[in-house]
């Protein structure tokens, strides 16, 4: 589906079926180099179990047209519009990486528009190398590779992902070379990286939220590792949030190392 947010087009993947304003909506949103496809089991399942789901590519990525953002704040204030532009009142917001950034804070600034909160891969701050800030911007095939060594706990995806066989690190290094070639006017993956490096508004994002919120999180993490939560994680408790944790034994890349766990925690969290 493509809805004009901004003046521009939106790619919004609805998982195959027609958006029902009678039912919930949830809204995916990628991390760094992704696109909506990252979300594929997950936002199929929910699209057949009564749930608008809008899969988004962000602006500037792959088939969504406009500015790139170039900080977390620019994203969640897009989240904002995209709602607006698909007339929703209310929605669930489900994020992995430089997404769960964008949703906590589009969630503090949306407050009572948002049911859910979901950050998959979440971390905060969330710093990134100076050696992979300056490949991303100036060599980004060595990035590209680094990361993609650095965010799975597997090279063998699970049947219910990608299917038997899939060449997991290939498929990763085919779709961060099909976004970063999306938008030739700017480095996405610069861009990106830079936003997580520079947002210092977590904090107080998660003492303004109204919803609640679920963490999911990889013990094999390397990207965003387990104890870079747990600040996150405090901040909520300590604000009387209501607030979930659920740890799966993978890597960074949760919604295709552990697609089913990933899966089932986001269902029954948003069941509650």
């Amino acid at each position: 589906m493509i809805l004009q947010v901004n003046g521009h087009d939106t790619y919004c993947y609805t998982g195959g079926k027609p958006f029902n304003p009678a039912q919930p909506t949830v809204v995916f949103i990628h991390g760094v180099l992704n696109d909506h496809s990252v979300w594929i089991l997950q936002s199929r399942y929910l699209a057949n179990h009564g749930w608008n789901v809008l899969a988004i590519d962000l602006p500037g990525h792959c088939r969504s047209a406009g500015e790139a953002p170039a900080s977390v704040e620019q994203a969640a204030r897009f989240i904002g519009d995209l709602l607006q532009a698909a007339g929703v009142d209310k929605a669930a917001l489900v994020g992995h990486s430089w997404g769960s950034l964008i949703a906590l804070q589009a969630a503090a600034q949306l407050q009572q528009r948002v049911s859910h909160l979901v950050l998959v891969g979440c971390a905060f701050p969330m710093k990134v190398s100076p050696a992979l800030l300056e490949s991303s911007l100036n060599e980004p095939e060595k990035a590209l590779r680094m990361i993609n060594v650095f965010s799975r706990s597997t090279l063998c995806a699970p049947p219910s992902t990608l299917g038997p066989g899939t060449w997991v690190f290939g498929g990763g290094m085919a779709l961060g070379r099909r976004v970063l070639r999306s938008n030739p006017s700017v480095n996405v993956f610069h861009r990106g990286f830079q936003a997580c490096d520079q947002y210092a508004g977590g904090l107080q994002a998660m003492a303004d939220l109204s919803c609640p919120v679920l963490f999911v999180l990889g013990t094999q993490d390397q990207m965003t590792p387990p104890k870079a939560a747990q600040g996150l994680i405090q901040a909520a408790q300590a604000a009387g949030k209501a607030v979930r944790s659920v740890n799966v034994p993978v890597g960074h890349h949760q919604m295709s190392e552990a697609p089913d766990d990933t899966l089932f925690a986001i269902r029954d969290f948003l069941r509650a």
